[in-house]
């Protein structure tokens, strides 16, 4: 495991650098997990979103529950309201989103009530997952949607991003979030 430094503030992960000439799957979850690490500067929780129609990002998001102080500001929530304002339709069934880590219940949610096409995540969350992970509403049986769904690309590197981070705010839990933070638009 990763030597984690007490007060480390900086995501000690380095970006990763797709190749605009291979737009793959792989290609838009090095996005969200560059998103995540951004998360982690912003001293939130490292989870990272992109929404793509076509071959186009639509919208990208980082959480920031901390910054915003509002609980639902998760990055799927906020990608999933960038995109439906981009495409002018709430509807997103011909959209993909890549995420760092398995959505909770809220942003499970939020996928299947907008309709999103196909959701691939990184890092399984059997503790509070809701695609496959501790439950899947995704198999809700009176459901008028059900989204493709895969999981694992990236898993590895998303999952030690999530590990490091928690285990830097266990060693040093008084951390308070900055209140004035940039942000950059996506």
């Amino acid at each position: 495991m990763l030597e984690i430094a007490k007060e480390l503030t900086t995501c000690p992960f380095e970006k990763l650098h797709p190749s605009q000439l291979n737009r793959d799957d792989e290609f838009f979850m090095k996005l969200a997990y560059n998103l995540a690490i951004d998360a982690w500067n912003a001293d939130e929780v490292p989870v990272g979103t992109v929404i793509v129609h076509g071959e186009e990002v639509i919208a990208s998001a980082r959480n920031e529950t901390r910054i915003a102080n509002d609980p639902t500001a998760h990055a799927e929530i906020i990608a999933i309201t960038k995109a439906a304002s981009s495409i002018g339709d709430w509807r997103l069934n011909e959209c993909r989103l890549y995420v760092t880590k398995e959505p909770c219940p809220m942003c499970s949610g939020a996928v299947i009530m907008s309709r999103i096409g196909e959701v691939h995540y990184a890092a399984p969350d059997p503790k509070m997952g809701c695609l496959g992970g501790a439950t899947d509403l995704n198999a809700l049986p009176f459901s008028n949607h059900k989204a493709k769904v895969s999981s694992g690309l990236l898993s590895q590197e998303s999952l030690a991003l999530l590990q490091a981070y928690f285990q830097v705010k266990r060693q040093n839990p008084k951390k308070k979030p900055s209140s004035k933070v940039e942000i950059e638009g996506g």
